[in-house]
């Protein structure tokens, strides 16, 4: 396989890792290996334990008594998070990219609300410092960086955007017009007072939603809702199905291209076969490939 141009002739500044900072690569972007697998499900562990607090301390019972034992608590995995997210950066090549991306965001954010309570015990005056402190949670979506089923989701979902959002803008077409119908038949009377709320109602109704706070008085009105509810039905199996077909054709890839959660060092891409030498996503040269040898 001839190599792409950008990989034919590397700078000094694209040698892949080596030493130190090539095993904590392994180990913490990678699964392949018994020490990637251990680092994983222990960092898994840790996040759900985080969560876990964040929910209880949320309930004032539970927070008056071990209010003490959750601000500990809550410092150790904060200092746990903040060594992983330096690991990260220490051991990629260039660690700005990382930090910009979506995963290096979500671990920063994952950190900074335990830090910023630090510097900013005055903000109750101005907004409730117990609100900054809620952005924890997000570090439930790390859990993402760490399951290939999520990224499986996540590949799938994205190459179905193009099919949904045509999907979506149909359904908009549709409540814009039943929407305003509905105002013409009800009329401001029934509660359908401006083709604004009309369309909400049109968007409740087509959801099988049905908050029941507008409903038609006239019997063509009603004839029309009970259009609407049977045709939600039939929608909101269309994005179910384009994203299962999608999910469909991701697996068939997979098992025809048979991936790894080999990574790029340069572009930090997963998934590439065992046997590949250059990045699919950026062209750039892959290290050797580094797997949990066979039990005898």
């Amino acid at each position: 396989m001839t190599p792409p141009k950008s990989a034919t002739f590397p700078s000094s500044d694209d040698k892949p890792l080596a030493g130190w900072r090539l095993r904590w690569y392994t180990v913490i972007f990678e699964a392949d290996t018994r020490a990637g697998r251990w680092f994983d499900q222990a960092l898994i562990a840790v996040i759900l334990l985080s969560i876990a607090v964040v929910m209880a301390d949320s309930v004032q019972t539970i927070h008056q008594r071990y209010g003490r034992v959750f601000v500990t608590l809550e410092w150790i995995f904060t200092l746990l998070f903040t060594a992983e997210y330096i690991a990260r950066l220490l051991c990629v090549r260039r660690p700005m990219q990382y930090a910009t991306s979506f995963f290096g965001i979500i671990d920063l954010v994952a950190v900074l609300p335990t830090y910023l309570a630090l510097f900013f015990p005055e903000l109750h005056a101005l907004i409730d410092v117990r609100v900054l402190r809620l952005l924890r949670v997000f570090r439930v979506f790390k859990l993402a960086a760490y399951v290939a089923e999520y990224q499986f989701l996540g590949r799938a979902m994205a190459a179905s955007g193009r099919k949904i959002l045509v999907f979506l803008t149909a359904v908009l077409m549709v409540v814009l017009v039943m929407g305003t119908v509905m105002y013409v038949v009800e009329g401001q009377t029934n509660g359908f007072t401006s083709i604004p709320t009309s369309v909400y109602w049109a968007i409740s109704t087509v959801t099988t939603v049905g908050f029941g706070d507008i409903v038609p008085k006239t019997d063509l009105g009603r004839m029309i809702a009970s259009f609407m509810m049977l045709m939600g039905w039939g929608i909101l199996a269309v994005p179910t199905g384009i994203v299962t077909a999608e999910m469909a054709a991701q697996r068939r890839f997979q098992l025809s291209q048979a991936p790894t959660t080999r990574t790029c060092h340069e572009c930090l891409t997963e998934g590439h076969a065992a046997e590949a030498n250059f990045c699919f996503n950026c062209g750039a040269r892959l290290p050797p490939y580094q797997q949990q040898p066979a039990k005898p």
